[in-house]
């Protein structure tokens, strides 16, 4: 193979930067192009992380010094399947990855899921990060609410949900969510799990950050402390798991205060039933479980009806199908075998796979892990495809400039790693009067304006 090895990589949230990184830290000669939907990049730390979460969004940082890198190059508000197809992609590059990580919804199959009032986490996270593909209000009427789940999404809504839209505002947050959450009802969150403390997908940080706002308060019921073996198992294993626990055990014998909104987290309350009348929530009903002594739980057969008229569920986030490539609708993943996407599980040699197709992140494996798991699928699969450089298909047309000559002649405007810090200057811009970092450009038009402008 003559040249760079040319490469696509669909996606330009961590996953697929930290492919990028991966490939240019290699001994191969390469030129990259990530490919992204939205104008901007950054995928999952800008429209999936709470705005109050500055550390996090750090990692941008370290994001940037790859994307500032000579062989990459940035190719935003580009939507693969729509403006460009695999096919396209073949014609320009020796090599493709698909790293477009999961941001819809996991379904949960209990009765009245679907009532008016009944919300997916991941749609919440989009409104208040200002996607550019949401409506631009939410409903917040309710006064009671229930968060199902408790991952660190969970603890994400239930803290934005709970906190006042003035404690928000010292972050990103847009105008139309500022006064979205300002007029937010909500004077309780009660955020549920099956299981008990021990089998808490919380990590410590963002448990112990629940309780750093001068208006929510904490709560945990006391009876919800309980370890089996197996849950002692879990502690003495995991040092995050016992520093959960531990302060949920602090929580939950505390004198309670007077901050004017409370956060109530139940364990071992499985969702049952999402109570409606005229087709809008208007309860949660729950069933009491108890430990079997391996950390599982099972039902009782008791159960609470909750007063609540808002539930949103935060039971996992999933991965949506690809274009022109295989997916596993159960897993919610594309099928591969170390990031070798797989056509045929029962061939053998190069005919089980997909030739020079990839795949990185939770598009990979699922959405599990922290955003820095992604380091580890990204070294695999390109470590992959790297081993597999001698059975590649050299991409006909490898020149840099005859991709942008195919989006220019299809009409597509498409931002650039430079039009981003063009963006990035003018929502600092916006956030500078207030003292804020930054404020967060919503409508796709005025991002695309920001970017493109000379």
């Amino acid at each position: 193979m003559k040249g760079p090895l040319r490469v696509a990589i669909v996606g330009a949230g961590p996953a697929g930067i930290y492919a990028a990184d991966a490939l240019m830290k290699s001994d191969a000669d390469v030129s990259i192009d990530l490919y992204e939907r939205m104008p901007a990049p950054f995928g999952l730390i800008r429209y999936g992380v709470a705005p109050d979460h500055p550390r996090i969004k750090g990692i941008i940082t370290a994001l940037h010094k790859v994307l500032d890198k000579d062989q990459v190059r940035l190719l935003g508000n580009i939507d693969y399947g729509t403006d460009i197809t695999l096919d396209d992609l073949r014609q320009f590059y020796d090599a493709v990855i698909f790293s477009t990580g999961a941001n819809a919804d996991r379904a949960l199959a209990i009765p009245g899921i679907d009532l008016d009032g009944s919300y997916g986490a991941a749609d919440f996270v989009s409104w208040y990060d200002g996607h550019p593909d949401v409506p631009r209000s939410w409903p917040l009427e309710a006064e009671k609410v229930a968060v199902l789940g408790v991952g660190n999404v969970a603890l994400d809504v239930a803290r934005v949900l709970a906190k006042t839209g003035d404690e928000l505002l010292t972050t990103e947050i847009p105008p139309n969510v500022y006064e979205g959450l300002k007029a937010n009802k909500a004077l309780e969150v009660h955020v549920f799990g099956r299981r008990g403390p021990a089998q808490a997908k919380f990590t410590p940080l963002e448990l112990r950050e629940l309780d750093h706002s001068p208006t929510i308060e904490v709560i945990v019921n006391p009876e919800d402390i309980d370890y089996d073996e197996g849950s002692e198992a879990a502690r003495r294993n995991s040092k995050q798991v016992d520093m959960v626990a531990n302060t949920l055990e602090q929580w939950a014998i505390r004198d309670h205060g007077d901050r004017p909104h409370k956060l109530f987290l139940h364990f071992f309350e499985s969702p049952a039933e999402v109570l409606g009348e005229d087709g809008k929530v208007v309860g949660l009903r729950t069933e009491r479980t108890q430990l079997d002594g391996t950390g599982n739980v099972k039902g009782t057969g008791n159960f609470t009806d909750w007063d609540i008229q808002a539930v949103y569920r935060a039971v996992g986030y999933l991965s949506q199908n690809i274009a022109d490539i295989p997916f596993d609708d159960r897993t919610g993943t594309i099928p591969n075998e170390s990031g070798r996407v797989l056509i045929d599980p029962g061939a053998r040699g190069s005919a089980r796979y997909l030739t020079g197709v990839y795949v990185t992140g939770w598009i990979k494996r699922g959405p599990v892990g922290l955003i820095g798991h992604t380091k580890g699928d990204a070294n695999e699969t390109v470590a992959c495809l790297l081993a597999d450089r001698a059975l590649l298909t050299p991409a006909p047309r490898p020149d840099p400039d005859a991709v942008i000559d195919h989006l220019v002649a299809a009409d597509i405007p498409f931002t650039t790693w430079e039009g981003w810090y063009r963006l990035d200057a003018h929502e600092r811009a916006l956030g500078e009067p207030e003292g804020r970092e930054r404020i967060k450009v919503v409508a796709r038009a005025d991002m695309l304006h920001a970017s493109l402008a000379q």
